[in-house]
């Protein structure tokens, strides 16, 4: 801050005085920007350092955390606010440091990396002066420099004309020809490229039908709404074979995760929105080094009735890993085997504590831990070493964290919360123990929760299903796009090679389009993890 003004020093003219007086205004307020530029740094620098802290304990307690996955989603988006705030403000001159200044006075940006080989490169020759700027006289070459930028060309549209020369016969006037491309959409519009790209932006992209259709407007192509709907449909019943397929290398696992979640389903004609279920079905052998691919099937229903559960799993006779849902009861009572979910018990235990900061549902979630920390030494390795282990570590665990919630529950009101947690936990206490008993077994069922995320984020988008048809419609796709995505499969990519061959593929080799049968395609590119 500038120095106090001292009154004997002032000057008595007038415009001496104001002249001071704006001057250390603007000192003033130079400072000031200064010191908030500084105080945006600092709350960067904070912010990247909570970042950096949840995904360093992501990795030391597993990518299972919702509460952690949360918090590095909200943490990326604050340091993009930030950052982009810093870079809107701060004049250009302060863009890149001095070179005085130490490396940890600044933000430090993220090291440019060369741009791939791999990418097609176009030159753009600037041409030199013919004779020197200053004296006229001859120039001579000494080399050159380059700069490489990198620069978007938005989605393009071609047409591809297949042209097939009729030839004559004039011995016996019979007329010969090529055989028509064989196309997935019988005298279609669609490559099986575009088709891939319609499916992919709506249900993996959550991109409505109508807004693609703006989008391709803009790229200078007309294509009405209907008509994507028409194609979505035909490539839908198409590729129901390869759902199928799916559904039955799902339902032959000897171990599988479930779980639903809701789907607002709009009645046709009514106007108004009635509550469907989207089921996911999960085989995922990988946590006890199992070799079958993994793969999720999805189904819909118009409400949540046991029924549909019960139809869905009809042939199914091994372990179901799934919540405390009583729907699944039947099933039990049939011969499949209930394998309880202790991500279910420990969230009752989570509310509790956020609601009154409960030491004793702070002790639950401690025990608790122990058991996920164990579950984290043994994850992909063989059933019978995962037996081993838990017998030896997890076994004494779970005893203790019995008797305390036995204990705990002689101790406090019985219509408290932290009682009907503990109720919860007691109640299923030989499905989620069962972990003790069949090394096959998961300690919670996330696999499915997984596989279920995508639903939530596209009914932000689609807000709705157009009609039951269209839920069951969503559940095909959604099985096929996730499958590609558990076996690191670029969704779009193996839709594009699918649709290339399905139509002329015999349903009874239709195994050779599944995911992990179909060579060469491309691989998923997730997010980085990286700090």
């Amino acid at each position: 801050m500038p120095a106090p003004l001292d009154p004997a020093t002032l000057p008595l003219d007038i415009a001496a005085l104001r002249d001071l007086l704006l001057q250390r205004e603007t000192e003033h307020a130079a400072e000031l920007q200064a010191a908030r530029a500084g105080l945006q740094e600092q709350v960067l620098r904070n912010e990247q350092l909570k970042l950096r802290l949840a995904k360093l304990l992501r990795e030391r307690f597993g990518a299972s955390s919702e509460k952690l996955r949360t918090a590095i989603e909200q943490l990326e988006l604050i340091l993009g606010d930030l950052e982009e705030q810093i870079a809107e403000t701060a004049p250009a001159e302060q863009q890149q440091p001095a070179a005085s200044e130490p490396t940890d006075a600044v933000r430090r940006k993220p090291a440019r990396r060369p741009l791939p080989e791999s990418l097609p490169r176009t030159t753009v020759e600037h041409a030199a002066p013919c004779a020197c700027p200053k004296c006229g006289g001859a120039l001579h070459r000494l080399g050159e420099d380059v700069t490489e930028v990198l620069d978007y060309v938005p989605a393009v549209f071609r047409v591809i004309r297949h042209v097939r020369p009729k030839l004559s016969c004039r011995g016996c006037d019979s007329i010969a020809q090529a055989p028509a491309p064989s196309l997935p959409i019988h005298r279609g519009l669609a490559t099986p490229a575009l088709l891939a790209h319609v499916l992919v932006a709506k249900y993996a992209d959550h991109c409505p039908l109508y807004r693609q259709a703006e989008i391709y407007a803009r790229g200078g192509v007309e294509l009405d709404r209907s008509t994507l709907a028409d194609w979505v449909g035909q490539t839908a019943r198409l590729m129901r074979p390869l759902v199928d397929a799916i559904g039955t290398h799902v339902m032959a696992a000897d171990r599988m995760h479930a779980d639903d979640t809701t789907v607002p389903v709009l009645e046709p004609g009514l106007g108004k929105t009635s509550t469907g279920r989207l089921w996911c079905y999960v085989r995922d052998d990988r946590p006890f080094a199992g070799q079958a691919p993994p793969a999720v099937l999805y189904r819909y229903s118009p409400d949540r009735k046991g029924e549909h559960p019960r139809q869905h799993l009809e042939r199914f006779r091994g372990i179901l890993q799934a919540d405390g849902y009583q729907g699944y009861a039947s099933l039990y009572d049939r011969g499949v085997t209930e394998a309880a979910c202790m991500a279910h018990a420990r969230r009752k235990f989570v509310d509790v504590y956020k609601s009154d900061k409960s030491p004793l549902a702070n002790e639950a979630l401690q025990r608790i831990a122990a058991l996920y920390a164990i579950e984290a030494t043994i994850r992909g390795r063989p059933a019978a070493a995962r037996l081993a282990v838990r017998a030896e570590q997890s076994a004494p665990v779970f005893a203790d964290l019995k008797g305390w919630m036995e204990q705990t529950l002689r101790r406090v009101s019985g219509k408290s919360d932290l009682a009907g947690a503990i109720r919860y936990a007691l109640s299923r206490w030989d499905a989620l123990t069962l972990v003790l008993r069949d090394g096959r077994v998961c300690l919670d069922n996330n696999a499915a929760e997984r596989a279920m995320r995508p639903i939530p984020l596209g009914r932000k988008n689609w807000l709705f299903a157009g009609s039951h048809a269209g839920g069951e419609r969503a559940a095909a796709i959604y099985s096929l796009t996730e499958t590609a995505k558990l076996n690191g499969l670029d969704p779009e990519d193996y839709l594009r090679q699918v649709l290339e061959r399905i139509a002329d593929h015999p349903v009874k080799r239709v195994h050779e389009l599944l995911p992990w049968n179909l060579a060469q395609v491309r691989t998923r590119l997730d997010q980085r993890d990286a700090a």
